[in-house]
């Protein structure tokens, strides 16, 4: 059943966002930053040479190194200040919420409320930093040792490349970090997710591009081509339908008396989304898989046998990387919406305030009763996760399809878009509440002139003197 609150967003008029002026500032605030980010995206760090740092990646398209370059917009490509894009600080705070559910020190700052999470957020800030230190002095050695017919990308190698690279990449993720933040105080939407959101669609027009240029030269049929469209199209459909699913569980909570002296119960409900571990399982699993082939061209093949041995049956397409593929996902979806989710709490936390689930006794039942609905919501969930990341896989693999949008990129796009949407409609939806309330308050206004100018007793004498 479709709620009040859903009902009244969906006949909201868009033309309105021209009179809501705060939503206006937040709208060309958000634009403004992402189009400083993907300027950003465009510098170049000193000592590299363009040509042969695209000949590298193009031949290291297919490992982690081309998935993180598909988050960053081109910019690893390009390696340009934004290289490591906000990876680092997402990676620290994922890394967080692990470390809430296995340290009690860090499980009570999330029970403190504001404040807590306040502090684990500078635990996660500090964290982004060696993380990007390391990942940043990562990158700078590899780029020295990849080459290219011979050539290496860095002009001038050594300890100093090293030192200016890792400084720039370094205080890059960190102004992203501060752009994201930016843009979710002032902006609209969350910035962390606008700014991947922003180098994924970036890649877009090349992606069309090649696959119309394909269609040209015969590569590919006009009628595949407009059967790729259309399935994407349904794709799309059905993961907005999947990611607004909800499993609602009704909530009672006990009756109050009431002045005229009757009693009122009050009903919730507790919304249990199907994809409760959002895009973590893909992104999770990608790159363990993608760790050997990277490894692999780092190394330009020469390095154990069963190392190449690994990367050969891990190449994508493959039955073995199909199947460790879904596996993992599986492994992840249940894994991470136990750490986001605990029913334990939510139970104590429901017996606190009073609530209670019709015919579940509350307490340890309620517990058991809420783990036995989200594990089926989780095999569902997990078994969504691993048909939309499959599907693009095998039309890659076997058609040769350049398919820029694999599964984790059309869940952070999707998810990304649909949580913006709702943040505008709420704004919307806020302001057509404060144009209701003023035309409400200037009625009001007016039946009190209207009372006092010619109902009030004092205008009825000053009448009756008169005549």
């Amino acid at each position: 059943m479709v709620s009040a609150a859903e009902q009244l967003a969906s006949n909201i008029n868009l033309s309105s966002i021209g009179q809501a002026e705060d939503l206006k500032k937040r709208i060309w605030f958000t634009l403004l930053a992402l189009i400083v980010y993907r300027i950003g995206t465009y510098i170049p760090i000193p000592m590299i040479d363009p040509k042969s740092l695209e000949d590298i990646f193009s031949q290291n398209v297919g490992g982690i190194l081309g998935m993180f370059d598909m988050f960053a917009g081109g910019a690893l490509g390009r390696m340009t200040i934004f290289a490591l894009n906000i990876m680092p600080y997402i990676s620290a705070s994922i890394i967080m919420q692990l470390l809430t559910v296995v340290s009690p020190q860090l499980e009570q700052l999330k029970k403190e409320g504001e404040s807590g999470r306040k502090k684990i957020n500078q635990y996660a800030r500090y964290g982004t930093v060696i993380l990007a230190t390391v990942q940043g002095y990562g990158v700078a050695v590899g780029i020295e040792n990849m080459t290219a017919e011979g050539i290496s990308a860095v002009t001038n190698p050594g300890l100093y490349f090293r030192f200016i690279t890792v400084v720039t990449l370094v205080s890059g993720t960190l102004f992203l970090m501060w752009l994201g933040e930016q843009i979710t105080q002032r902006g609209i939407g969350n910035g962390i997710s606008l700014i991947i959101f922003t180098g994924i669609v970036s890649q877009l027009p090349t992606a069309l591009s090649s696959t119309f240029e394909l269609g040209r030269t015969g590569a590919l049929s006009t009628l595949f081509i407009i059967f790729l469209i259309l399935m994407s199209i349904s794709v799309i459909a059905f993961m907005v339908f999947i990611e607004r699913a909800q499993r609602r569980i009704l909530i009672q909570y006990p009756k109050r008396q009431m002045a005229s002296g009757g009693q009122m119960a009050n009903s919730s409900h507790l919304p249990l989304k199907i994809n409760t571990s959002g895009v973590i399982p893909p992104i999770f699993a990608s790159s363990l898989l993608l760790l050997p082939v990277t490894f692999v061209s780092f190394n330009s093949g020469s390095g154990p046998e069963w190392l190449n041995t690994l990367s050969i049956f891990l190449g994508r397409g493959h039955p073995v990387y199909l199947s460790l593929y879904i596996g993992l996902i599986v492994f992840f979806a249940f894994f991470y919406t136990a750490i986001v989710f605990n029913p334990k709490d939510t139970a104590e936390n429901l017996k606190k305030y009073g609530g209670f689930i019709p015919g579940i006794r509350p307490g340890e039942n309620t517990t058991e009763y809420l783990d036995y609905v989200l594990t089926r919501l989780t095999v569902l969930g997990a078994l969504y996760l691993s048909a939309v990341c499959l599907l693009p896989e095998l039309l890659i693999s076997k058609y040769k399809v350049p398919f820029y949008f694999g599964g984790t990129s059309l869940l952070i796009v999707v998810s990304v878009t649909m949580d913006t949407v709702t943040q505008i409609q709420s704004y919307l939806l806020a302001h057509q509440y404060e144009g209701l309330i003023k035309r409400s308050n200037l009625r009001t206004r007016r039946r009190w002139i209207i009372w006092y100018f010619l109902d009030h007793p004092v205008a009825e004498k000053a009448r009756s003197q008169k005549y």
